[in-house]
């Protein structure tokens, strides 16, 4: 039996059963073919591409510039290198807050022309009719509450979220509000572990945390920083598995000395 067919893809339906299972989700972001086809490989249940790509394949400070065009484009490039992995695509900023309609043409356009298996859209009650509206044309939704970058300057901070109880009611309320309007999922970034917790527990489809402790049913991290490609950000909850900066810049150096002295090509490396 060749590899291939043992390849088993993973669904919102597994997802869902995973949870049920008390069996952890694994999430990472990827917005490239290479990438995308070295993190499927890894064995991750789903691949996220997220608006995250505007810092760290185009050097934005926040994730507000990038495109919807753009995110159909890394999204594309992502799908062609993904066997298993369940797919999931941020709505960028401005595609999807100010009504329904255009909500629902961006996810359609999102799921046609990007090839995604689902989409993911930051915000709770604000913006309930935009994600029912998606949810009844047959498109997956995934939920992102606690800090959502896209409202950055709304928030003036990236710092952690719903330490205040009326917030933290809000997001609770917001969850079971998710779960309601047909959500398969909600990510949970940078909010209080217990309130993660309890969040977890008051609903039946699986949270997706980073930063929100050990309790979410899964866990995401950006992939450029799990694996030590980007020096400057180390916020508390990142893990880095790699320190591929070093090695990479390393390398080059080595490269850069190579051919500058001669020793690269060699009579083995010539034809």
């Amino acid at each position: 039996m060749s590899v291939h067919s043992e390849i088993k893809k993973i669904t919102t339906e597994t997802l869902r059963k995973m949870k049920f299972d008390k069996e952890k989700i694994t999430m990472l972001t990827a917005y490239d073919f290479t990438t995308a086809k070295m993190v499927d490989a890894g064995g991750v249940d789903s691949i996220l591409i997220g608006d995250s790509a505007a810092n760290v394949m185009a050097g934005h400070e926040t994730t507000l510039p990038i495109t919807l065009d753009q995110m159909i484009y890394h999204t594309q490039c992502v799908v062609r290198g993904v066997e298993r992995a369940l797919v999931v695509a941020d709505l960028p900023f401005g595609t999807y807050q100010s009504n329904p309609e255009k909500a629902l043409e961006s996810a359609v356009r999102m799921m046609k022309e990007g090839g995604a298996h689902a989409i993911k859209i930051e915000g709770g009650k604000e913006i309930e009719d935009s994600i029912g509206k998606i949810v009844n044309a047959g498109i997956p939704v995934c939920g992102h509450l606690g800090l959502t970058p896209q409202s950055i300057y709304q928030f003036g901070t990236y710092k952690v979220r719903a330490k205040e109880e009326a917030e933290a009611e809000k997001l609770i309320s917001d969850c079971k509000l998710l779960e309601e309007l047909g959500c398969f999922a909600v990510v949970l970034e940078k909010i209080p572990a217990a309130l993660a917790k309890k969040a977890s527990e008051s609903i039946s489809i699986p949270t997706i945390g980073i930063g929100a402790g050990p309790d979410c049913d899964g866990q995401v991290l950006v992939y450029h920083d799990m694996v030590g490609m980007n020096q400057g950000f180390s916020p508390k909850f990142l893990r880095r598995y790699l320190d591929l900066y070093s090695e990479i810049t390393g390398a080059v150096s080595q490269y850069v000395k190579d051919v500058k002295n001669a020793d690269f090509p060699n009579d083995k490396e010539s034809y």
